[in-house]
């Protein structure tokens, strides 16, 4: 099991996410998200308009993928 903040994925806050694989993490981190999209919180829903320019250009979101699976592979285990 590893661990992961918001800000570790480019998100807006501390909250911490735990995961076996990267793909658990991040469809905690899209809950979450979807979840500060409904309180309206700004600093996540600016973080959310970062990554939708973001997945525009598929090699950018490819590289940013790759980026974050590789802090993920490189975090200890919990």
């Amino acid at each position: 099991m590893k661990v992961m903040t918001c800000k570790q994925l480019d998100g807006a806050c501390e909250q911490r996410f735990q995961g076996n694989s990267f793909d658990e993490i991040a469809e905690l981190s899209k809950q979450h998200a979807l979840q500060m999209l409904q309180t309206n919180d700004q600093a996540h829903l600016q973080a959310m308009r970062d990554m939708t320019q973001l997945m525009q250009n598929p090699t950018a979101m490819h590289l940013w993928f790759d980026s974050k699976k590789a802090l993920f592979e490189a975090l200890p285990e919990i």
